[in-house]
């Protein structure tokens, strides 16, 4: 079954990675065909593979998300190659430095806002556009429960989270009433890099995470895809969390 109309088109930024990776695969699963952007050629092309493998339809690109020109140009590119782009994700992010605030690298700082959060609005500058000149579309900004709570040691991390979510907040206003969607998922911690990257390098400023809380990657592509699909139509400026329960705690 697909999850937007005939034909649909997504793009889905870190599209090598565990999320975008699980993402990707849900979609093709349901008949759309998938550009993939991500920084690593290579793992975009994996993540193409598995697709094609399953008789699926893609496109891999190298994509800077923090360049507006080089994401205008992939958009182009995709549109070219696949058709006009009807679903957005954007997965891309990395978590920065593990530090306490007071000697949190500025550098490191900079960088996270500008791959979490400038390359969410330059994704959303690329597409948005388009999807209300054609009167429909669903944008998904990938955020995390960082979003609504503190963790010690992730300045940049839990900073560039909180705005991901206002960027959404802003977005969903601006589109409303065009039949374009945007909202944001909120995934606690998923098994694979990111996490173990953290953990590895933290002493004691993040809590670890128990591994039985963890959340798989397809677990948060299923409300990915929910939110991308026709069934989540009157939803717009949603924060979906997807944690287990655990900020309840």
């Amino acid at each position: 079954m697909q999850l937007q109309g005939d034909p649909a088109i997504a793009v889905v930024t870190g599209g090598g990675g565990d999320l975008g990776r699980a993402t990707a695969l849900r979609f093709a699963a349901g008949g759309i065909a998938v550009a993939l952007l991500d920084t690593s050629l290579d793992a975009a092309r994996r993540t193409l593979a598995e697709i094609e493998a399953n008789g699926g339809r893609g496109l891999a690109l190298a994509v800077d998300v923090t360049r507006a020109e080089t994401l205008a140009a992939a958009i182009d590119t995709v549109e070219s190659a696949l058709g006009k782009v009807t679903i957005l994700v954007s997965s891309a992010g990395i978590e920065g430095a593990v530090e306490p605030i007071g000697t949190y690298p500025e550098d490191t700082f900079d960088r996270v806002m500008a791959v979490n959060v400038k390359g969410v609005f330059l994704a959303m500058q690329a597409v948005l556009p388009r999807m209300i000149a054609r009167g429909g579309g669903s944008v998904v900004n990938v955020a995390s429960t960082s979003a609504i709570r503190g963790r010690g040691g992730l300045a940049g991390y839990v900073a560039s989270k909180h705005a991901v979510l206002g960027l959404t907040k802003v977005a969903a206003l601006d589109v409303g009433g065009s039949g374009v969607r945007v909202n944001a998922v909120l995934p606690g911690p998923i098994a694979g890099r990111m996490i173990e990257s953290i953990e590895r390098r933290s002493e004691g400023g993040v809590r670890r995470a128990n591994p039985a809380a963890l959340a798989r990657p397809e677990d948060i592509a299923s409300t990915i895809a929910f939110l991308a699909s026709p069934e989540a139509r009157h939803v717009n400026g949603a924060a979906f969390v997807v944690d287990g329960g655990s900020t309840l705690i």
